[in-house]
């Protein structure tokens, strides 16, 4: 059965802890989203994160470190060339993207792209440009509810972006146009990691908000990954949150879809509940999506400091046979300039009841630990092809 019969990864969604050696080769200098949003509030309570060891990895202004946390602890560098999602959660799983994927951030979109997109949708394209998804709603959303046309935008990410309001574009209107933005996409020299559906409701500027109806069109892994191997072998596959988008299904047994970050943690406490024998794979998107891209301090500390609640009751219902590992996928520094991720090494936090030991463990080369090591749990090998070596013996 393995050593652990269920294990929990939970993906704080662009919590980094500190510069790479090449993050300035990406344009950040400076950066730690985690230390430096302590440093931006007066308070921080995050008792739980404490006690397994968060505050052993950044020197934070409340947070003291633990002399004897829980957890086994250490900082994962990204083998990956990105600082992209899709790329951070592949490579948990054992994918490194040797090549960074496709961005139009200095042009926007190729006039051809554009064309075919309008000929096939229906819709004129405005805005094609890089922002904010709130900072566009409030410039061209009036003009998308009285025209029709179909708001296109795209960030420092490999995404292409379609916004549409749920009341006057309608909502399956706007999954026909990501699915054929999707395709279009699919094109070498115009494929993007990422289509998204970007629906919100309100009527005029100051009134405009995005919706939890999002929807993510991923590509393809581009290999197998850990989670192919665990379905595979007949465990379950539990995701949580946009983790089905970005695997675009594979390696999922069942998959549940979350409102918030603060839903996505209920939704893990009541699987924690169920007797199920494998993987829960969770992501929390609302750290970055709310907060980091929209370089808002403050809002990311409340957001840990919700989610800190939801981890003490999620700690609670761990079993002995139980692991929990909380981590990242990029960083995304509230305090830097811009609005993009940030390239940064990013938190491993393993606990488990039954654990003897604990402390800091070596700064690993790759986020694929965190797969092989559960590959390694339950005695199944890795997909060829595969990055990673297993830190399960360490876990003792």
């Amino acid at each position: 059965m393995g050593k652990y019969k269920r294990v929990f990864v939970v993906v704080v969604d662009s919590l980094g802890v500190g510069e790479m050696t090449d993050s300035k080769e990406y344009g950040d200098v400076g950066v730690n989203t985690l230390e430096h949003i302590s440093a931006s509030v007066d308070s921080f309570e995050i008792p739980n994160l404490k006690r397994l060891g968060l505050a052993n990895l950044c020197t934070l202004k409340q947070v003291e470190p633990v002399e004897a946390p829980l957890a086994y602890y250490t900082k994962m560098n990204e083998k990956s060339r990105s600082k992209d999602t899709m790329t951070g959660h592949w490579e948990i799983m054992g994918l490194e993207g040797k090549q960074p994927m496709k961005t139009f951030t200095d042009t926007g979109f190729p006039p051809e792209l554009i064309r075919e997109l309008e000929e096939r949708t229906g819709h004129k394209v405005i805005g094609n440009k890089s922002a904010s998804g709130t900072e566009i709603l409030e410039e061209l959303a009036e003009e998308e509810i009285a025209t029709g046309h179909m708001i296109v935008y795209t960030s420092a990410d490999s995404v292409l972006q379609i916004c549409g309001n749920e009341e006057t574009f309608d909502l399956k209107e706007l999954y026909r146009c990501c699915e054929i933005a999707r395709e279009i996409t699919m094109k070498d020299e115009w494929k993007v990691g990422r289509v998204i559906a970007r629906p919100y409701v309100g009527k005029k500027r100051g009134e405009f908000k995005r919706t939890s109806n999002r929807h993510d069109y991923a590509l393809k892994p581009f290999g197998k990954t850990a989670l192919d191997a665990l379905k595979d072998n007949g465990l379950d596959v539990i995701s949580v949150g946009k983790i089905k988008d970005i695997f675009d299904g594979e390696g999922i047994t069942r998959a549940l879809k979350s409102q918030s970050s603060v839903h996505g943690m209920e939704q893990t406490i009541e699987i924690a509940k169920e007797d199920f024998h494998g993987l829960c794979f969770v992501n929390l998107v609302d750290f970055d999506a709310l907060w980091g891209h929209r370089r808002n301090p403050a809002g990311y500390a409340q957001e840990i400091e919700k989610f800190d609640k939801n981890l003490g009751v999620l700690m609670e219902l761990l079993k002995e046979d139980d692991l929990l590992i909380i981590t990242a996928d990029h960083g995304n520094d509230p305090t830097y300039t811009g609005t993009d991720h940030t390239r940064e090494k990013v938190p491993f936090l393993a606990y488990s009841p039954s654990m003897k030991g604990h402390g800091m463990l070596p700064e690993t080369d790759t986020f694929a630990v965190i797969g092989t090591t559960i590959t390694d749990n339950f005695g199944i090998p890795m997909p060829d092809g595969t990055i990673g070596t297993s830190l399960l013996k360490k876990l003792v």
